[in-house]
C-alpha cells in the first residue's frame, strides 16, 4: 500500500510540472522563486520544487518530504482549483457540498479515532488548535474556525462524551470547497489536520 502512495504521490509530482506554477503563486498570493513555490498548509510552511514537482515541510530543522496526505492536498489545491475560487462564509458538512452525491459519503464514522483521542484530554485539543492559529467557536465543547491554508477556513468541533453519548467530533466546510479541491482530497486535508491536532504531524 505504501508503494501505491508513493507511485500517485509521484505522479502528482509530474503533474504539477506541467502547469503554470507562477500562475498558482499570483492566483493564491503566494511566494515564487527560481526554484520553489511556497505555501502554507495547517499553518506549517511548505515549498514545491519547480524542477521536480517535490513537496517539503519547512518547519523542521531540515526541508523534509511532504507525506501523502499533504503533498496531494497541496498539488490538488494548487494544480485543479477552478478559475476565481472563492469562499462562500457558509459552511456544511462534507457529504452536503455542492455537487457531492449524498450516497458518495465515505461514512460518518470515519474520525471516530481521533474523537476517542481528543475525548481523553480536550484541553489539549483546544491548545492544538490555539496553535494552528484558530478562531473559537461557541456551541460546542471544543470549538474552532482553522486555518486549513490561509486562504481556505474550515470549522471543527468537538462534544466529549457523557454517561449516554460517546464522544462526537464534526468538520465543516466553506459550501464553496469544491472549487478549491475535489470531494476526495477533503478526506486527505481532514486527516493531515486531525493528525497535527493530535500531535502526530
Amino acid at each position: 500500500m505504501r508503494d501505491n502512495y508513493a507511485i500517485t504521490t509521484a505522479r502528482a509530482a509530474q503533474l504539477f510540472l506541467g502547469y503554470d506554477s507562477a500562475a498558482m503563486a499570483e492566483k493564491f498570493d503566494l511566494p515564487l522563486d527560481e526554484e520553489y513555490l511556497y505555501i502554507t498548509f495547517v499553518a506549517a510552511p511548505y515549498r514545491v520544487s519547480r524542477k521536480t514537482g517535490l513537496v517539503e515541510r519547512l518547519d523542521g530543522d531540515e526541508p523534509a518530504a511532504a507525506g501523502f496526505n499533504e503533498s496531494l492536498t497541496i498539488y490538488d489545491v494548487l494544480c485543479d482549483s477552478k478559475p476565481g475560487c472563492r469562499l462562500s462564509g457558509r459552511y456544511c458538512r462534507v457529504n452536503s457540498l455542492p455537487g457531492v452525491a449524498q450516497t458518495a459519503g465515505l461514512g460518518n464514522d470515519l474520525f471516530d479515532g481521533y474523537a476517542k483521542r481528543f475525548d481523553r484530554d480536550p484541553a489539549a485539543l483546544a491548545r492544538a488548535c490555539e496553535a494552528l492559529g484558530g478562531t473559537e467557536l461557541p456551541g460546542a465543547d471544543v470549538g474552532y474556525t482553522l486555518p486549513l491554508f490561509p486562504f481556505l477556513p474550515v470549522q471543527m468541533r468537538f462534544w466529549r462524551s457523557d454517561e449516554e453519548f460517546p464522544p462526537s467530533l464534526q468538520l465543516l466546510w466553506d459550501e464553496h470547497t469544491p472549487q478549491f479541491m475535489r470531494y476526495e482530497t477533503t478526506y486527505y486535508a481532514a486527516g493531515h489536520l486531525f493528525d497535527r491536532l493530535s500531535g502526530e504531524r
